[in-house]
């Protein structure tokens, strides 16, 4: 094609939308014809403007970069693939859904999503944590108006403040009116002749801010906190979108989490076990004793009412589920190993006796227990 878009508005062809939408306001200020009358900068003017025009616009921006002119195919209507609307023709005749008239400048903000890491403790009682986030805020030097001081907002030459351009195309169903977006004004009706020099005329600049965040009893990973209207400033004075904080909850040496219920594993010395004990066990919740019958076997399990994880957006808490493991002796003096020889004497033990196997099936629960978890 002769015409090179890209070129005129002084962009790479993988310029992004907001590049190419800053360029053409860079360039307009400089070539409208209000600042600058003489027809060679007029020109210029309206080949900005139509470059703009395609290159904003997604689907025509995808047929001039296939090699078609989709400004020559939108004059000249018609039922071929380059520049038909039927989508135009219908709001032309019905009026279509779309909104008419000048767009407002102030716009909501954007929703934002963080993810914090809390310990299990956090998780299982909650606690308040200060957030420090990088965001957008309105600005303080225009009042989010995006105006430098002393000036304002200009209604558009262009569109004669409507917000909108109409043309007048043919098609199969005669001449039909369309209307679009202004180009100029982007739609707003206005224009910002002498942007604020500290937001460059978003009414927003990015700053850094501390948020304190109280987080409830009883969230495990993936838990989001909804902090309405934290997030970042709307363009213009626009409201505030929300800060959704995602929770990740750290592993613990310990204990493992399943639900409401904490699980850990705790080994006793086989004397312990067969003859019976008291053993005071570090939970969340502090030092907590637990008795441990004569003859326990390796595998039983202890349940401690009320020392699990907390119920979110409900009251009490799920219980902690202690797994014994029994351990045997693996390092024996001369001594030690005639008490027990004895001792298996004494027992009729001294051979092994051969019957159902009480191991625990593949995968059970100290197969997927970590081995980090040990004895307190």
């Amino acid at each position: 094609m002769s015409t090179d878009y890209y070129a005129l508005l002084g962009v790479s062809r993988d310029a992004t939308a907001e590049e190419i939408k800053k360029s053409y306001r860079r360039l307009a200020r400089e070539l409208h014809p209000d600042v600058n009358p003489d027809p060679e900068h007029q020109e210029r003017f309206k080949l900005v403007t139509a470059a703009y025009e395609v290159l904003s616009d997604p689907e025509k921006r995808q047929m001039y970069d296939l090699g078609g002119d989709p400004l020559s195919a939108a004059r000249g209507g018609g039922f071929s693939n380059q520049g038909f609307d039927f989508g135009d023709i219908m709001d032309a005749f019905f009026g279509g859904g779309g909104q008419r008239g000048p767009r407002m400048r102030a716009r909501r903000g954007q929703d934002a999503l963080i993810r914090l890491q809390v310990d299990l403790a956090d998780a299982v009682f909650g606690s308040t944590r200060d957030l420090t986030v990088d965001t957008a805020v309105r600005c303080a030097a225009c009042d989010a108006a995006g105006t430098a001081p002393g000036s304002t907002t200009e209604t558009c030459v262009m569109c004669k403040g409507r917000g909108e351009i109409q043309q007048v195309q043919r098609s199969f169903l005669g001449q039909v009116m369309t209307s679009r977006p202004c180009p100029q004004c982007q739609g707003f009706g206005t224009t910002i002749p002498h942007p604020c020099p500290e937001c460059s005329g978003d009414g927003r600049v990015r700053t850094r801010r501390t948020l304190t965040l109280q987080i409830p009893p009883g969230v495990d990973t993936g838990t989001r906190i909804q902090l309405t209207g934290e997030g970042e400033v709307g363009p213009n004075g626009g409201p505030a979108g929300d800060l959704f904080v995602e929770i990740v909850v750290a592993e613990h040496d310990m204990f493992e989490r399943r639900g409401d219920e904490l699980h850990c594993i705790v080994t006793v010395p086989m004397t312990s076990a067969a003859l019976g004990t008291s053993m005071s066990l570090d939970t969340l919740d502090g030092a907590t004793s637990i008795d441990i019958r004569p003859g326990t076997q390796s595998g039983e399990t202890l349940l401690v009412k009320g020392q699990g994880a907390g119920r979110l957006r409900s009251a009490g808490r799920g219980d902690l589920h202690v797994h014994l493991r029994v351990q045997t002796p693996t390092r024996l003096d001369p001594e030690q190993e005639e008490l027990l020889r004895s001792f298996a004497a004494l027992r009729d033990e001294t051979t092994v006796q051969v019957g159902t196997s009480s191991a625990e099936p593949a995968g059970g629960l100290f197969s997927r227990l970590k081995d980090a978890f040990t004895a307190k």
